[in-house]
């Protein structure tokens, strides 16, 4: 009887990852080795970047509403302070947005968040 080896399955997960490595420079799309080492390199950086992501675009808005607050005659530290003692509840996405695209309705809000600062 002859040995199984199992070169089927073997031979289709080598496959798989060469496969995740199409469009690869030289030997890493080519050979195994190196493609499963650049793609499990490049899967963890994929990962990384889904969750930097989110920071990236925190810090975005941030840097957005200050630029507007600090033309408003405020701080950004300042600004979020009055707007939790104001009561507005309103997340840094659409701040941002405001700021960006209707400065007039922005600056209400800036006034209305300077008035809650003062008191």
């Amino acid at each position: 009887m002859s040995k199984a080896t199992g070169q089927i399955p073997a031979h289709k997960k080598r496959k798989r990852w060469v496969k995740s490595a199409k469009g690869f420079y030289g030997g890493r799309h080519r050979l195994y080795r190196t493609a499963r080492e650049v793609s499990e390199r490049a899967l963890e950086f994929s990962y990384i970047g889904r969750k930097r992501k989110k920071r990236d675009f925190r810090r975005l808005w941030i840097a957005r509403i200050n630029a507007a607050v600090r033309a408003n005659g405020l701080k950004y530290s300042q600004f979020i302070h009055a707007l939790k003692l104001a009561n507005i509840d309103i997340d840094r996405k659409n701040l941002a947005e405001l700021a960006a695209r209707s400065p007039k309705a922005f600056q209400t809000i800036v006034e209305r968040a300077k008035t809650h600062l003062s008191q």
